[in-house]
């Protein structure tokens, strides 16, 4: 192709490109990693360029949807292209945010962008606003991560489904499409088209590939599925209007890749980081959190960001926090096996917890302070070699040096330790003799938090510790 990128696409971005690039439904079915938003703006401009569409809405879970606004966008989308590009945010009522919004209406020749996150669309205000923008202009929806709307009876689901008919264009980006079973697929689907997959109902999509039998719950009847079948026909029926790429298959992609999603605090985060970083002290529910040095300050905040708060009695409180809910998303769309890695033994726990609820208590091992000796070897050779093990969760001081993950190519940060050796060791261990794919590398950050400002130094391979007293404290936290 002849266009003219700003970023160059690689061969399997290229293919994906020539296969959707015109067609009013696609999905861009591409593993983590592979570059599926390039192939997405790029396939935007081309619309653009025609006069096919002067509007853009990118729907995305709330970690990743800024990332198009702030990362995304600006990498890829064609310098000849001018934008008016505006970030929804559910919460902001102010005259300013308001302004901004009302950008998106005003006459011109740029290509007008809203990214809005999934969850406004669990109540009326952000799919009124999402309706009046597509209302306005030629548009393209595209859903990043499009199994948050795989529930047909989610309000979320319902109120993106009752927009498609709004826009010419539409696209669905996902990793995982098939999440827990084929029937995620039919929600998806149903927005490209409800005629895509032959079915119209999701109770006839069912019948046809599932399989179920009725037991007693509590005296009522219910109908669960124990079974798929007509697999083969379903996939036939996608492949005309999906593209398909793994990691595997990309033999041009970069070694590394790095990727950061953002998690909101919550408000009780909100307030005891305040009391923290304003008064080196902090109370909740009668317990109290205080700080004598800097370092220790910057590890109580960080803690807090985490979602757990360590009081001068030494009893561990959880906050609420949207960082476990964030990593499963995350594991989701992770095809294959990931390393997790977390600072806090505590939030290691949690997570493995976690993720035996979801996956099974044979989907994990772990490899923290507590593993025993005889366990960790056990552990190792099990991830790397037992299929039903996925995931790899322990603390970069522990499990960070001289081990080998290569059965995982992608690594995820629930959370960062403050020494540069830690990190580029711990990256290390999927990057060894025998990794034979591209490696993915996922940071979870609360942004404008001390959270943030420590990926952003071990990233720029800094020395925390030095930097800090190298500056005022107060302008690094």
């Amino acid at each position: 192709m002849n266009y003219k990128f700003k970023t160059k696409p690689y061969k399997h971005q290229l293919d994906a490109l020539q296969d959707s690039w015109d067609k009013e439904n696609f999905a861009y079915f591409m593993e983590m990693g592979t570059g599926k938003s390039k192939v997405l703006l790029d396939n935007a401009a081309m619309l653009y360029d025609k006069g096919k569409i002067n509007g853009l809405l990118i729907i995305a879970p709330k970690g990743v949807y800024k990332n198009w606004y702030d990362s995304e966008i600006p990498t890829h989308l064609p310098d000849h292209i001018f934008k008016k590009m505006v970030l929804w945010k559910t919460s902001d009522k102010s005259k300013k945010q308001q302004q901004l919004l009302n950008t998106l209406f005003e006459t011109g020749t740029n290509l007008h962008i809203l990214l809005m996150n999934v969850e406004a669309f669990s109540k009326g205000d952000g799919a009124a606003f999402a309706y009046k923008f597509l209302s306005c202009h030629n548009a393209m929806i595209a859903i990043d991560e499009s199994t948050t709307i795989k529930t047909p009876t989610s309000n979320r689901t319902k109120n993106i489904l009752a927009l498609r008919e709004h826009a010419k264009y539409r696209r669905i980006l996902t990793g995982s499409p098939v999440t827990k079973s084929p029937l995620d697929l039919f929600s998806q689907c149903e927005f490209l088209d409800p005629w895509l997959l032959g079915h119209t109902s999701y109770w006839t999509f069912k019948s046809r590939y599932a399989v179920t039998r009725k037991i007693q719950v509590q005296g009522r009847q219910v109908e669960i599925v124990v079974g798929y079948r007509n697999l083969g026909e379903l996939s036939e029926k996608i492949q005309p209007f999906s593209k398909r790429v793994l990691k595997d298959d990309c033999l041009d992609l970069p070694k590394k890749t790095f990727m950061k999603h953002i998690v909101e605090m919550t408000k009780e985060q909100k307030k005891v980081y305040k009391q923290m970083k304003e008064e080196a002290i902090a109370y909740l529910d009668g317990k109290v959190l205080s700080s004598a040095t800097v370092m220790t300050q910057l590890m109580r905040l960080h803690q807090i960001t985490c979602g757990h708060f360590t009081p001068d009695d030494g009893e561990i409180k959880n906050l609420p926090c949207n960082r476990m809910t964030e990593l499963m998303d995350i594991l989701e769309n992770v095809h294959g096996k990931a390393v997790i890695w977390s600072h806090y033994t505590h939030d290691v726990r949690r997570i493995i917890e976690e993720i035996k609820r979801v996956y099974g208590d044979d989907s994990v091992v772990d490899y923290f302070g507590q593993t025993t000796s005889d366990e960790r070897s056990k552990n190792i050779k099990k991830f790397q070699n037992d299929e039903k093990c996925r995931f790899f969760v322990g603390t970069t001081h522990t499990g960070g040096y001289g081990i080998t993950l290569t059965a995982a190519s992608t690594m995820i940060y629930f959370s960062n330790g403050y020494d540069l050796e830690k990190r580029q060791q711990s990256e290390a261990r999927i990057d060894r003799i025998g990794q034979e794919k591209p490696m993915t590398y996922i940071d979870i950050i609360s942004e404008d938090t001390v959270d943030d400002r420590i990926v952003k130094a071990l990233r720029s391979k800094i020395n925390i510790a030095n930097q800090i007293m190298g500056e005022d404290y107060k302008d690094w936290i």
